[in-house]
């Protein structure tokens, strides 16, 4: 495969981190809209299942996008960890020994002369690794104009993601409740089983029929707010997860409570 020439790669790198740069802005304005549109309608619909449901999905597109920007910051950080390794190797080339604390100075100082004090270039690779060195001071220069640029979204994204959540965590929390009632009415159905007195096994047809009861609700409440999650993002795995565990729920009611009581 034929490499690029430097020069090309670096045009092409360039274009590829402003694009992000765009994009990036784009889609934290949209996220920025939605979230203005939910609290303005929370003030009028707080009780709307369609604006938790809303209210999920942006928590949902939040998070990811900041762990996508996040990723992005980390590839950032690297590559200039690894270029101001080839400014040491090259500074070392040319018979100037830095430390990594030195070397961090002289790139805070925004001056590529400094790289160059007192080096004598009077060898062609000299002359080339003084060029390679300079060439890595710009790519950091223009790494940690964009990492700053991007640090601000990060802070305010990170503070939106914080606060949100609050339908997943609903979810959650109704199919725990619903599996824990579900654990409940089976064992007891099994207890009833083994009375003989009418008046016990009434009392405890009652309680089976109280936990399957909130079961069912809490198993209905998890299944809407899903299926309407699923309804504006439908490739969300965690959602998907959701409704194989509601829908394991109810088998096991039916088996545990029909089973134990007509087994």
């Amino acid at each position: 495969m034929r490499l690029l020439p430097a020069r090309q790669t670096k045009e092409e790198l360039e274009d590829l981190m402003a694009d992000i740069k765009k994009t990036a802005n784009k889609v934290r304005s949209k996220l920025k809209v939605i979230e203005q549109n939910i609290e303005q309608e929370e003030s009028t619909n707080k009780a709307s299942a369609d604006l938790r449901i809303r209210k999920t999905q942006h928590s949902t597109l939040s998070r990811k996008f900041v762990e996508v920007m996040t990723d992005y910051n980390t590839t950032q950080t690297d590559y200039r960890e690894r270029c101001k390794g080839r400014i040491q190797r090259q500074l070392e080339i040319t018979g100037k020994q830095t430390t990594n604390e030195e070397l961090e100075e002289m790139l805070e100082s925004g001056n590529p002369a400094i790289f160059t004090s007192g080096i004598i270039m009077d060898t062609q690779h000299a002359k080339q690794a003084l060029s390679d060195i300079e060439a890595r001071h710009n790519d950091i220069m223009k790494l940690e104009s964009s990492i700053r640029e991007l640090h601000d979204m990060f802070m305010d994204m990170a503070m939106l993601v914080e606060q949100q959540g609050e339908m997943i965590d609903r979810i959650e929390y109704n199919v725990e409740h619903a599996a824990d009632y579900v654990e409940t009415a089976v064992a007891d159905t099994k207890k009833a089983v083994q009375y003989q007195s009418k008046a016990r096994r009434g009392e405890m047809i009652d309680r089976i029929e109280y936990n399957v009861e909130h079961a069912v609700d809490y198993v209905e409440t998890a299944v809407g707010d899903t299926k309407k999650a699923v309804k504006y993002q439908s490739k969300a795995r965690r959602k998907k997860i959701m409704i194989i565990v509601c829908c394991a729920v109810l088998i096991v009611i039916i088996v545990g409570v029909f089973g134990g009581v007509f087994g």
